[in-house]
């Protein structure tokens, strides 16, 4: 029986500030041509000063070869990609937010062959914000994506491991795979799920792993032993790009794999 000819995608871990930005310049063109991928996605949240992100950079990543941008609830830090999230299809917010705020949660993009691949961007609730359930809102934004494509990809921006590892089953064989945000540490639970679908608490950080999750480490002390809200200052030392690449069977939707990658800057040298 021959193989299934797979998709290879990619998504990439959180994206903080500068030095995250760095690494999407330095090793991004590298790892697509050593993994053979056909599609990214990165969540771009934090790209802009490690809160929040602008229509510049957004453009800056989507043109070094990032096709669709997630985010989460640090999307609305910098008022001016509010209009922008209403122009630019390719950048996504998440989609359990009320209604009438600018942007969409999901769609429905093309590989570079013409397949088609739907995205979806969710928040979690649990010690984040009251907003619609994620679950619910899911569910109908799923049903609608596949009416179009097989493939979907759901970015969970969420804080609680169990919030997330309950998506991961819920989802269970409706979705190609349910990637966790937002912790920006990477967790070793990747796996694929009875019914098809890949799985990860959490895709991890693209920035400075010298930091703590991205932010200078005497800031974050400071404001740790202090109480007081010292303004975050993005670190800039051992700066590496996180992420994870699925196989995707095409036909079906079903992934295949999935592997955590890590992948220093100067790799890209």
């Amino acid at each position: 029986m021959d193989r299934f000819i797979e998709m290879r995608i990619l998504f990439i871990g959180d994206i903080v500030g500068k030095a995250g930005r760095q690494a999407i310049d330095g090793v991004l063109e590298k790892v697509i041509a050593d993994h053979k991928i056909e599609f990214t996605i990165a969540n771009g949240e934090n790209a802009a000063g490690g809160m929040g992100i602008t229509p510049v950079i957004a453009i800056e990543m989507l043109d070094q070869g990032v096709d669709v941008l997630t985010s989460g609830n640090h999307i609305w830090a910098k008022k001016e990609i509010f209009p922008f999230l209403d122009e630019e299809l390719r950048i996504l917010r998440p989609a359990n937010y009320p209604p009438k705020v600018p942007g969409r949660g999901g769609g429905v993009f093309h590989t570079r062959d013409g397949q088609k691949v739907g995205v979806l961007n969710l928040e979690g609730r649990v010690f984040m914000k009251h907003l619609d359930c994620p679950f619910r809102v899911g569910e109908k934004e799923i049903e609608l994506l596949r009416k179009e494509t097989n493939i979907i990809l759901v970015d969970f921006h969420a804080e609680a491991t169990s919030e997330k590892m309950a998506m991961g089953w819920f989802l269970n064989g409706r979705v190609s795979a349910v990637l966790g945000t937002h912790t920006h540490v990477q967790t070793s639970d990747e796996r694929i799920l009875n019914e098809g679908t890949a799985y990860i608490t959490d895709v991890g950080m693209t920035g400075p792993l010298a930091s703590v999750i991205g932010i200078r480490k005497q800031i974050a002390l400071e404001r740790l032993l202090t109480q007081i809200p010292w303004k975050f200052d993005v670190a800039t030392e051992e700066i590496e790009l996180q992420g994870v690449v699925i196989e995707v069977d095409p036909k079906t939707g079903k992934s295949q794999s999935i592997q955590r990658i890590k992948v220093p800057l100067d790799e890209g040298s």
